[in-house]
């Protein structure tokens, strides 16, 4: 057995597979798992309740199999673009809070993990935070993510160079960065989310959205990896 291959990692929540992209690229194998149908997801996944499906592992301690526990819960009803649309209609806190139930699990299961959420209100430690313009991407999608049983040097966190291109407010702004939510309004066209993020499989624009770039995680991995003095393959 090589090293690569006792290196894999759990992508819970994982939609199209951006997170679980880049930790291949740092040298996982990957397994997801979603609710959705997913026929874009690039490796083995299992199609079911995330939280039903680890509790399943904990128990039959399958999930002893793995290294790493990635997560993305749904926290739609704290995130920051959520919350201000939410308000502005005068819409009531209607989403999914998983962050909670999540880390209970994840604490259960005795391996590390990271939990990840956009900018906004969810309720995690931000032991990390990344951004599209560390890694010269054409988004900027910050994102948080608490980190279980392991750390890292959190890294600087770069001048952006512009605005994201669009409208907001009324008040059209072009820049070098594309948004990658929505539609309309100067939003992001699919081919334009999928350079500017670096998602080729997945051309279906609700996962484009979703989707965390796949640097990120390469990242996250790569430092994983050298926290715990591990060898690239």
């Amino acid at each position: 057995m090589t090293a690569a291959s006792r290196r894999r990692v759990l992508d819970l929540f994982s939609c199209a597979g951006g997170a679980g992209k880049g930790y291949e690229s740092a040298g996982f194998a990957v397994d997801g798992c979603d609710v959705a149908d997913r026929p874009n997801y690039p490796f083995p996944y299992h199609r079911g309740d995330a939280l039903e499906y680890l509790a399943r592992l904990i128990t039959t301690g399958e999930i002893e199999r793995y290294t790493l526990v990635h997560a993305s819960p749904p926290c739609q009803a704290k995130a920051a673009l959520t919350v201000g649309t939410n308000r502005s209609q005068g819409w009531g806190g209607v989403h999914e809070d998983l962050v909670a139930p999540t880390r209970v699990l994840l604490d259960a299961s005795g391996l590390p993990y990271v939990i990840e959420q956009p900018n906004g209100k969810a309720e995690i430690r931000k032991d990390l935070t990344l951004c599209g313009e560390m890694f010269g991407l054409g988004v900027l999608r910050h994102r948080n993510f608490e980190l279980g049983g392991w750390g890292v040097v959190r890294p600087g966190h770069p001048r952006h160079r512009g605005y994201v291109r669009g409208w907001r407010h009324g008040v059209y702004r072009d820049g070098p960065y594309v948004a990658a939510y929505g539609e309309g309004g100067g939003k992001a066209t699919v081919a334009e989310m999928q350079a500017a993020m670096g998602i080729t499989w997945t051309d279906v624009h609700e996962e484009l959205t979703e989707a965390i770039p796949p640097a990120y995680t390469r990242w996250i991995g790569h430092a994983f990896l050298t926290a715990r003095q591990e060898v690239f393959a």
